[in-house]
């Protein structure tokens, strides 16, 4: 462990920080406004996904590819720096049929989550989304999926630039 404590000293607030405002000072109602970075992995995954792409990143170590994205492997806890694109398809490891929506509204058509496991990723590592395109009874484990896109001009950089999975014939 490095003794030296400078390296350690964090940013002294002044009285012209409180007084001109550069600091978040509650008084009596909070009207503030936030924001977050996504981080090294996940910003990289939502870059690809903007652009069509789904990013997963590689352990040289364990030698296994997972998705989403991360900066460290939860094996070797060593760091992942080598992100490789993936093919949008894959295999359904599982899935529900749902007829409630994610903030609990009841309806009538099901909405079908799964877990994809994406082609080029390390067996067992893929992603939950949605499915389309095939009736409830349809589906089973182990069915192949594609990804369908939004149209490129709809891309915001967020999972849901996959509209859905739908099912694919080999």
């Amino acid at each position: 462990m490095n003794k030296n404590p400078a390296i350690f000293k964090g940013t002294p607030l002044s009285e012209n920080d409180f007084t001109n405002g550069n600091i978040l000072f509650i008084t009596d109602t909070l009207n503030g406004k936030f924001g977050w970075d996504t981080g090294i992995a996940i910003g990289k995954y939502l870059e690809g996904l903007k652009n069509g792409v789904i990013y997963g990143v590689y352990c040289a170590k364990c030698r296994k590819t997972v998705v989403p994205p991360r900066v460290v492997c939860e094996w070797c806890f060593r760091p992942m720096t080598h992100f490789v694109p993936l093919k949008d398809t894959g295999t359904v490891n599982t899935f529900s049929i749902c007829y409630v929506t994610w903030d609990v509204k009841r309806i009538k058509t099901p909405e079908i989550p799964a877990v994809i496991e994406i082609d080029g990723a390390s067996p067992h590592h893929g992603i939950l989304h949605k499915l389309g395109e095939v009736a409830p009874d349809q589906v089973i484990i182990g069915m192949r999926v594609k990804a369908v896109w939004k149209p490129i001009n709809e891309r915001i950089g967020s999972i849901t630039d996959i509209a859905y999975f739908k099912p694919i014939k080999e």
